[in-house]
């Protein structure tokens, strides 16, 4: 072959390497923004700070299912917590404050990870 087959070969090698690298930035780029849409869902954690047992644990359901934004909740009677995925429609805070003056468990707290925690946690989200 000669040596300007090798030089055309070699132009279209660097252009698909090329057009591969953009196509892959732009795909990291789409995938790994933030972006909230109605399938967005984010999750909470409340510690009771107190025993609870079944039929608590069945009212704090029942109360937090009928909170705007919230669609799941988990409530375990053994750990005193509650623990809900919701909506960004939703303020989590406002709920975990009409929970407290709604429901007689005024020592629940909103759980919220340290910073050490948070670093500690899925590499992916770094």
């Amino acid at each position: 072959m000669t040596k300007r087959v090798w030089k055309k070969i070699g132009l279209v090698v660097g252009a698909v390497i090329l057009l591969a690298a953009i196509t892959l930035g732009i795909h990291i780029y789409w995938v790994t923004r933030p972006h909230i849409d109605p399938r967005t869902r984010y999750m909470a954690r409340i510690d009771l700070h107190q025993p609870i047992d079944q039929t608590d644990a069945e009212k704090i359901k029942a109360w937090l299912l009928q909170q705007k934004g919230v669609d799941r909740v988990l409530v375990n009677p053994r750990w005193s917590t509650a623990v809900f995925t919701f909506t960004p429609v939703a303020n989590v805070n406002g709920i975990v404050q009409d929970f407290k003056a709604s429901l007689p468990y005024r020592n629940a707290v909103r759980y919220l990870p340290t910073k050490k925690q948070v670093k500690s946690a899925c590499p992916v989200m770094h």
